[in-house]
């Protein structure tokens, strides 16, 4: 994790010295009212947060990688996604807060910046480019880091999903009485991926909490299981990004009779 996040702070100071940040609140003062991300999620039956991301370090470069975004937000708008994940992290994933804004303009979906959010400064630079919600992680962070982050998030209204892979993580999140959480089922030391972990997890978390299982989810059995226990959403990357047919694809995930009126 540590390799990783001194990537995203290098980028990051490279990004403050283009941008100040007093441009960056000029743009929030001029951006449309937000669109719930949690309350997209809240529907009745299980939703799907469909993820845009060129590569990843444990898979490299992915099959639609390079399609232009425009084409793949509109196909899992199409398919029934409930939300959007945008992830711009550069370094490892070849992303960019270009993706996410050419993403804003192209759906009415509610949309997630995916990145490895350290500084107030991101949460600023989101709510600029017009995401809705921002991921912040628990193991990246100390627990003053993550307190003062999800904080600045709200009073900026933006969403936070709340990433945990343990107990101890699960712990820091339910202090900051976090409203969506997420379940990360790939382990960030090794990339090795185990679904069993939200099972786990969501013993643990009380009721009212929006859960959000993350990562290895490739089949509608996997999903049916997870919505089985519990699961309000399922956020989804890989699996879309190398399909042939992403509406399809979502369609095939997530799909039901209680949900026809979403398309």
């Amino acid at each position: 994790m540590g390799d990783i996040t001194q990537a995203v702070r290098d980028d990051l100071e490279r990004r403050k010295a283009q941008v100040p940040i007093t441009d960056l609140e000029r743009a929030i003062s001029r951006r449309p009212e937000g669109r719930p991300f949690s309350e997209a999620l809240a529907q009745p039956g299980i939703s799907l947060v469909a993820e845009y991301k060129r590569r990843s370090p444990a898979a490299g470069d992915l099959p639609r990688g390079s399609d232009p975004v425009e084409e793949l937000v509109a196909a899992f708008e199409r398919g029934g996604a409930a939300a959007l994940s945008i992830v711009t992290d550069g370094p490892h994933f070849g992303g960019s807060l270009d993706d996410l804004r050419r993403a804003r303009e192209s759906t009415d979906l509610p949309i997630l910046r995916k990145d490895f959010t350290l500084d107030p400064y991101q949460l600023y630079e989101a709510s600029a480019a017009g995401a809705d919600a921002v991921l912040l992680v628990v193991g990246a962070l100390d627990r003053e880091e993550l307190a003062r982050l999800y904080s600045e998030a709200r009073r900026l209204d933006l969403d936070c999903l709340v990433e945990v892979h343990d107990a101890d993580e699960l712990e820091a999140a339910l202090e900051l009485d976090a409203d969506v959480i997420g379940s990360n089922n790939r382990d960030l030391s090794d990339f090795s991926v185990d679904l069993s972990r939200t099972f786990d997890l969501l013993t643990d978390v009380p009721a009212g909490k929006t859960v959000v299982s993350e990562s290895g989810i490739r089949s509608r059995e996997q999903v049916d299981e997870l919505e089985r226990v519990g699961i309000d959403a399922v956020l989804i990357g890989e699996t879309l990004m190398r399909s042939e047919d992403p509406e399809q694809a979502c369609r095939d995930l997530v799909y039901t009779e209680q949900n026809t009126d979403t398309f």
